[in-house]
């Protein structure tokens, strides 16, 4: 770590020495009258602007921070109603997409997912371009079970440098015994604009700390039925029941340093210019990306198994470790050619990417007698070299279309690519856009489909050997924003696709219950449709997302076929000062196979009984508010619960939290 440090470190202080000399010439008007102290320059919300990786691709832009309190109640990335999941019952456990998803990445992956949705990432970290300080903080929970922390401070070391910082803090109790999670994650970022406008140097380390307790589920399988004399959540036994620092967990450690130089050749165009929403448009760009990062993903038990959570094998001390060390080099240069109007636009992207991979497994305990080996270490290198290549021609504001390829030429993964289509046709704001697009995929398997140095669970190449995984799509979608209306339509057609179960078990033998193995199924067909609509009347609103998948092969997927989410609320403005919703939110999905989860390797999968649990309608009431800078919500979840039912699963033996009470607050400085 002390290494990524230095190395950002000695790359920020670089562009400072690179823009020095025009420290002084380039204090802007605001900035000058915050040093004289002059009170007539007032700041706002549109002075605060920031980029991503992705925009900056395209062109130099930047976007004015959010200060609205639209959404701001859905602060769980496990029930968010536009992406919802299945998972183990608290925030920060293992969750899996409730809806069809497919993974659309190329080249190597390690296959581990259940915290990815907690992980902050080199490309999805902001860039901040402020004339004064910015900073924010956030807080979720106090006295509640979930308590998450978020600060975040950027500023403008001169015109041409901002620098920040982002540090994210999460301990939740969860709902029944061991099931606590804590997260120590965060960002050091920093952007550097030549003068000339011409030269862009972006910079973050980012690191994770995901500590996701395991109990195992719950010994109380009637938890939801017997509730006589039921004495709450917290006094359920769990199977795994070791606390402290012998506490059964899985761990995920994540750092990385990522930099990405480009420089614009020949014209550039500026829209807006000297004004905060300014773009810079280039026709030619080179550019450099330099990733390197480090992934460990850990799982430890120090207990019997008393109550058969894990395959049958006389193992008390577990310690598994996977790691994966990646550094990748990204070359690519851009062409543009446009109308001196702007309206029409050509654009062609070349790209060369190698990636180095280290790879390496361990294991602390015994391991599984189905298989007859016993290392307990291996370690491995390769790598793959990619071609990328994008051409798109804009034909004016309401058309605009584009072609793109990836594809491995070289190393572990040859032969994997992404050949992608899409087009987009604006009719206007009364008639609304549409959206046409179409993808083939190659894809190799993940690498804990291929094999596995688990204590539990073993498999290698030459057992699995499977094809990849090839996926066809296509896509139309509307949108209509006047209307409140979005709609799409998507049909995939995969082979291959790779899942895990339950090894089969016709004579019930105790030595392969809960034993689990990669496996894979042939051709499948899904057509999702998702629609939305939102309704307003006056200060009353109502908005609706409704999502319905069907497959050939729905128990191999294991995802409902309908899911629909609604929200009622109203809105309203108090004394020109507090702008306020008063909510109630549903959502529920129909019947479908639920999967079972195995906790040392972090996989969901399915297991051989073929279990639907009812489905019910989850109602949360709540509030949202902002005064001035300051947003807050307030929450009421399961609300329903006090009627009925008295609970409900999403994955097999897990629970699903208790109603509860969330609290949260969001304050933003920038002046």
């Amino acid at each position: 770590m002390r290494r990524f440090l230095l190395l950002f470190v000695l790359c920020s202080l670089s562009a400072v020495t690179f823009a020095q000399e025009d420290f002084s010439s380039e204090l802007d008007s605001a900035r000058l009258a915050e040093d004289n102290k002059k009170d007539s320059v007032t700041f706002s919300a549109r002075y605060v602007r920031y980029t991503t990786l992705a925009a900056l691709k395209q062109r130099t832009q930047t976007f004015q921070i959010d200060t609205t309190h639209h959404n701001f109640q859905y602060y769980n990335k496990q029930n968010l109603p536009w992406n919802p999941s299945i998972h183990l019952g608290s925030y920060g456990l293992a969750t899996r997409d409730l809806l069809f998803n497919p993974n659309k990445s190329i080249g190597f992956q390690p296959g581990y997912y259940g915290l990815e949705r907690y992980l902050i990432k080199a490309d999805s970290v902001q860039y901040y371009r402020a004339r004064a300080r910015y900073s924010e903080l956030y807080a979720v929970g106090f006295f509640f079970d979930d308590q998450i922390f978020r600060a975040k401070l950027a500023q403008n070391v001169h015109s041409r440098l901002n620098i920040g910082a982002e540090y994210n803090a999460a301990n939740t109790d969860g709902f029944y015994q061991n099931q606590q999670y804590s997260d120590r994650k965060g960002s050091v970022f920093s952007w550097y604009e030549s003068p000339n406008l011409r030269y862009n140097l972006l910079t973050n380390f980012t690191f994770n700390t995901l500590d996701a307790s395991e109990n195992g589920s719950i010994v109380n399988d009637r938890v939801f039925i017997d509730t006589e004399g039921s004495r709450g959540s917290q006094s359920e036994l769990p199977k795994l029941a070791q606390t402290n620092a012998n506490r059964p967990r899985n761990k995920w450690k994540d750092i990385g340093f990522f930099m990405r130089q480009s420089y614009y050749l020949g014209r550039i165009d500026t829209i807006n210019k000297n004004l905060p929403e300014m773009e810079v448009r280039p026709t030619n760009v080179v550019a450099h990306n330099t990733y390197l990062r480090n992934r460990r993903y850990l799982f430890f038990k120090n207990e019997a198994d008393a109550y058969g959570v894990f395959p049958l094998n006389n193992m008390d001390l577990v310690g598994d470790t996977t790691s994966v060390t990646t550094l990748t080099n990204d070359f690519s240069y851009s062409f543009y050619l446009r109308s001196p109007s702007l309206a029409n636009e050509i654009k062609l992207d070349l790209g060369f990417q190698n990636d180095l991979i280290w790879y390496g497994e361990s294991r602390q305990g015994g391991f599984n007698d189905l298989v007859s080996t016993n290392d307990t270490t291996y370690r491995t290198f390769f790598q793959n070299s990619m071609v990328k290549g994008k051409l798109g021609y804009q034909f004016s504001d309401r058309l605009d279309v584009s072609l793109g390829v990836n594809q491995i030429i070289l190393g572990e993964n040859f032969g994997d690519f992404l050949y992608e289509a899409q087009a987009n046709l604006s009719a206007g704001d009364n008639l609304g856009q549409i959206q046409i697009g179409a993808y083939t995929q190659n894809k190799s398997p993940e690498m804990i489909f291929q094999r596995a140095n688990l204590s539990y669970h073993q498999w290698r190449p030459e057992n699995t050997n499977f094809n990849n995984t090839k996926t066809q799509n296509l896509s139309f979608a509307y949108v209509n924003p006047k209307l409140g209306f979005s709609g799409k339509a998507e049909y995939f057609l995969m082979n291959g696709f790779l899942y895990f179960r339950e090894v089969d078990n016709p004579d019930d033998l105790p030595a392969l219950n809960r034993q689990i193995t990669p496996s894979q199924h042939g051709s499948l067909n899904m057509l999702k449709l998702t629609l939305s609509q939102n309704f307003n009347f006056r200060k009353f609103h109502l908005d609706n997302r409704v999502v319905y998948q069907k497959s050939d092969a729905m128990d191999i997927l294991a995802v409902p076929e309908l899911y629909t989410w609604h929200s009622f609320y109203y809105a309203d403005i108090l004394s020109e000062v507090l702008d306020f919703r008063l909510g109630l939110d549903a959502r529920m999905n129909t019947p479908f196979r639920n999967p079972s989860y195995a906790l040392n390797a972090g996989q969901f999968y399915n297991a051989n009984t073929d279990i639907e649990f009812s489905t019910y309608p989850i109602f949360d009431v709540w509030a949202t508010a902002n005064i001035k800078r300051v947003n807050l919500f307030i929450s009421y979840n399961f609300l329903n619960q006090n009627f009925y039912p008295n609970g409900y699963y999403t994955v097999r033996r897990y629970p699903m939290q208790d109603a509860n009470v969330r609290f949260g607050i969001s304050w933003k400085f920038y002046d």
